[in-house]
């Protein structure tokens, strides 16, 4: 007897949603426009997600300018053999994001055109960033790599790493409140200076 054929898997999203993505540079031009309008991305606005975004614009010209990546992470990237989309669910306020996303773009950029990301921003894409939820949450920043040419999924990560994970649940369970959780998550970033993030990336990469 047989086994019945496996289903095959359907694409994350469609070609035509995915050409309606931003380039990074696209996704830091957006940032910054809707900044010089005392705005941010996304559907809430006001002064406090206006102020954390100017903030992460900072975090992220830092980390563009001086960030730089394992050599084992560029040795793992070289070696890749097929081509990946990266989509990254972000948006300009959140403060994951701005400590993530150029490392996830520095990244892309070191695999000689094996993956090509695509940013799309959360709020204007919750049926699909309800698909990968965390703990019933809508956190990002969230990659999605997917088989350039199929848009299947092959894995996911986010919306931090585990270390940091770890360090936010911490402070959620001992009633820290949420001006303080910042400074301490952010804290915790500045001393890890994207390592951890990197290590995890480089099992990632490793395992496509």
């Amino acid at each position: 007897m047989t086994n019945p054929p496996v289903p095959a898997q359907p694409p994350v999203l469609s070609t035509e949603r995915l050409a309606s993505a931003l380039t990074y540079a696209q996704y830091r031009q957006r940032i910054d426009e809707l900044m010089a309008q005392g705005k941010t991305t996304g559907e809430t606005q006001s002064p406090e997600l206006t102020a954390y975004a100017k903030l992460n614009i900072q975090r992220m010209q830092r980390l563009d300018k001086k960030a730089e990546l394992l050599p084992e992470l560029r040795e793992a990237l070289e070696a890749l053999e097929h081509d990946y989309a990266w989509v990254i669910i972000t948006e300009g306020w959140c403060g994951d994001a701005s400590q993530l996303v150029p490392v996830l773009e520095k990244t892309a950029q070191a695999s000689q055109g094996r993956i090509r990301t695509y940013y799309l921003l959360r709020d204007e894409n919750l049926d699909l960033m309800d698909r990968y939820l965390t703990n019933g949450g809508r956190a990002i920043p969230k990659l999605l790599v997917l088989h350039a040419d199929t848009l299947t999924e092959v894995t996911n990560w986010g919306p931090r790493p585990a270390e940091a994970q770890d360090l936010v649940l911490e402070l959620k369970a001992a009633g820290v409140d949420h001006d303080e959780m910042a400074e301490k998550v952010h804290t915790w970033y500045a001393h890890n200076k994207t390592h951890a993030t990197q290590h995890e990336l480089l099992t990632l990469v490793k395992g496509l």
